[in-house]
């Protein structure tokens, strides 16, 4: 069980943060789609407005920048990442209006909830191992119910 601690309650509305932030971001975008006819003009001028903001960002941070010999020694595994992000905001921009946004957001959840035990159970990519329990599979379980709950509109 986890300990209540000052970082926990920093961590706790930050986490809470990032739902709102994805529920509204899927909910702008989807809008988006509707002035520029295509999920994936939305997803690419989403993006465009994110990699100005984090290019100014980085620009500013005193973190070192690397190089291009310091990244090409980056595993190729980790590029993907930023294929990751486009098949999620497009997907999102395509589907969520379809769906609803509340069931759009419940499968998100679950589907995170799955992977993210796996992830921990495995300790793949470098997660510390966390064995699955009857506790995290009933929690997943429940949100799953939840996403079946959500198609009764």
């Amino acid at each position: 069980m986890m300990k209540i601690s000052s970082q926990l309650l920093l961590f706790l509305p930050l986490a809470l943060g990032v739902g709102v932030a994805m529920a509204f971001q899927t909910a702008i975008n989807a809008q988006l789609r509707e002035y520029l006819h295509s999920p994936l003009q939305a997803a690419f001028l989403s993006f465009l407005v994110g990699t100005v903001i984090l290019g100014f960002l980085v620009y500013f941070q005193s973190a070192a920048k690397p190089n291009l010999s310091e990244l090409s020694h980056i595993p190729w595994f980790l590029w993907v990442g930023g294929l990751l992000g486009v098949y999620a905001i497009s997907m999102s921009i395509y589907t969520a209006p379809k769906l609803g946004f509340l069931t759009f957001s419940g499968l998100v959840i679950f589907g995170q909830m799955v992977i993210s035990m796996l992830l921990d159970h495995f300790g793949w990519l470098g997660t510390d191992k966390t064995p699955i329990n009857w506790q995290r599979l009933l929690g997943s379980i429940v949100i799953f119910i939840g996403v079946l709950l959500t198609l009764q509109r």
